[in-house]
């Protein structure tokens, strides 16, 4: 037994009901946005390359890490896939008419866990947070966004799917914390010379 299914094969053929690897966010907003977070991405490997001291290098590591994932996520939709999983495992396993107390402690888990890395990070950045403020500020934001993205609570998304200026909030919301680290990681390049 595969997490209730006979094989690997049997869970993968639920899944592909509910996800296939495509392009999750068409949009040119969604392809600004991918390419927003490879920016972040690159700005964050070229302040690493500087060798940064200590926890601003920790923090830059994790920007990079996350920005790149994020990036991939943004068009692999892999939430879904995970979603998906989870609720043929929850059939398969027979607690499906239960499965809202499992997503409450993944939820839980996600917000409690994020609350504490930020907090670890800001602490241990005590020295050096005049020069990577903005870049945990901005991953602060974008660990908000994704933890608004992953309760999904259909007001809330309605709210992020409201137009400002003609674009979603949703794309101001994600892209805050992009540009904020993008600033960070600006301004210190721009020392380093």
């Amino acid at each position: 037994m595969f997490f209730g299914f006979s094989s690997f094969a049997a869970l993968r053929a639920c899944i592909a009901r509910d996800w296939r690897p495509q392009v999750g966010d068409p949009e040119i907003t969604g392809w600004l946005t991918v390419i927003s977070y490879f920016i972040c991405f690159a700005l964050a490997v070229m302040v690493l390359r500087r060798r940064p001291a200590g926890a601003a290098r920790g923090l830059w590591l994790a920007i990079a890490g996350l920005v790149a994932f994020l990036g991939l996520n943004k068009q692999l939709d892999l939430q879904t896939a995970l979603t998906a999983t989870g609720r043929c495992m929850a059939r398969a396993q027979g607690w499906y008419d239960e499965r809202h107390l499992v997503q409450l402690a993944f939820i839980a888990g996600l917000v409690l866990g994020a609350a504490i890395v930020l907090l670890w990070t800001a602490n241990t950045l005590r020295g050096h947070m005049r020069r990577n403020g903005l870049a945990l500020l901005g991953l602060g934001v974008l660990c908000g966004f994704v933890l608004v993205r992953a309760v999904g609570f259909h007001h809330v998304d309605r709210l992020l799917s409201m137009d400002f200026s003609n674009l979603e909030f949703n794309f101001w919301f994600e892209n805050a914390g992009l540009v904020l680290i993008a600033i960070n990681a600006l301004l210190l390049l721009r020392r380093g010379r």
